[in-house]
């Protein structure tokens, strides 16, 4: 077990560090200490290590994550696990704004709520909430699953693509081009196997599906006023 101490190391060495592991490390367990909210914690990273983070984050922890698992034992500000490529990131506590935003690939699991715009133009990536989110979450998604155990906020869905959003509670108001959708055999698959992975207390069954109705993707003088 490696450990790492924000209150003796500067950031930029601590991220030097654990970006400097290579596929082959035999120091494939690390701890990082005092985080004190520290912004662009964990970032970059690229090589099948795990990473525990004792305590909330800032902004942009788990940027840019390749390979890695991150665990954050506290809560994350804005951008947690921003363009993600692939690999897990945990977060015990909730999410602020934008969570997973553009990501391509890995898993997000987010323990508490997140705030607006979870899953912002998500490009693959698979996020589970196990709280609720807010406005405007899963905009411009193109592709992915984001599963939600509680609620969403207002605009959801707003002008996405090939996304799959599962909500279990209620949806305050869909964005635009976004409409509730079949659950069919092969989704509740699917969410049986995050929800499983996340550890999260639910059943497929309990879920609703959301999706795009597919009349933003050609400009349409009929459907002007959605654009």
């Amino acid at each position: 077990m490696q450990v790492l101490d924000l209150s003796k190391t500067d950031l930029r060495e601590v991220n030097a560090t654990l970006q400097a592991q290579r596929a082959d490390t035999n120091q494939t367990e690390w701890v990082i200490e005092n985080p004190r909210g520290s912004h662009a914690v964990a970032v970059g990273l690229d090589a099948p290590i795990s990473v525990t983070v004792k305590g909330s984050t800032g902004y942009y922890c788990a940027g840019m994550n390749k390979l890695a698992t991150i665990h954050v034992e506290g809560s994350a500000g804005p951008g947690v696990a921003e363009n993600m490529m692939s690999g897990t990131v945990i977060v015990e506590g909730d999410a602020s704004q934008y969570a997973g935003a553009t990501g391509r690939g890995g898993l997000l699991n987010i323990k508490g709520n997140a705030s607006s715009r979870c899953g912002i133009s998500m490009k693959g990536i698979d996020i589970v909430v196990h709280g609720s989110i807010g406005h405007m979450s899963a905009f411009m998604a193109q592709k992915g699953n984001l599963v939600v155990l509680g609620d969403a906020g207002d605009a959801l869905g707003d002008s996405l693509y090939e996304a799959r959003l599962f909500v279990r509670g209620t949806v305050k108001s869909l964005g635009a081009d976004c409409i509730e959708k079949e659950m069919r055999h092969e989704h509740l698959a699917l969410l049986a196997e995050l929800l499983e992975r996340t550890g999260a207390d639910a059943k497929p069954e309990e879920f609703r599906r959301y999706g795009s109705a597919r009349k933003l993707y050609n400009f349409n003088i009929d459907h002007a006023d959605a654009y």
